[in-house]
């Protein structure tokens, strides 16, 4: 992973979590998952200021073919991954993560 990039460890959780589920429902979609999961990461290194304001200075940028989200904070050239949130569930949930 790059180094200008760190996880919440309930976000590693939660990306762990989907990818499994992906897996049991179909063997190698869990894969996938993660490979979109981490060129939605690229992207959000390249253009960090793109992702949609949701609350504070917090930003989400969608997982393409996937209903997940990555929820991150900008503070200098260091990204944060707060969480990797389903779509349709509880939405602000995170809200205390740092």
């Amino acid at each position: 992973m790059n180094p200008r990039v760190s996880f919440h460890p309930l976000a590693d959780v939660e990306l762990n979590e989907a990818s499994h589920f992906y897996n049991t429902e179909s063997p190698g979609l869990g894969g996938v998952f993660l490979d979109e999961l981490e060129r939605t990461i690229d992207r959000i290194l390249e253009h960090p200021d793109a992702g949609i304001l949701v609350a504070g200075n917090v930003r989400r940028r969608l997982i393409p073919r996937f209903p997940y989200g990555v929820l991150y904070r900008i503070k200098g050239d260091q990204v944060r991954i707060l969480a990797i949130m389903h779509q349709k569930r509880r939405p602000f949930y995170w809200q205390s993560r740092r």
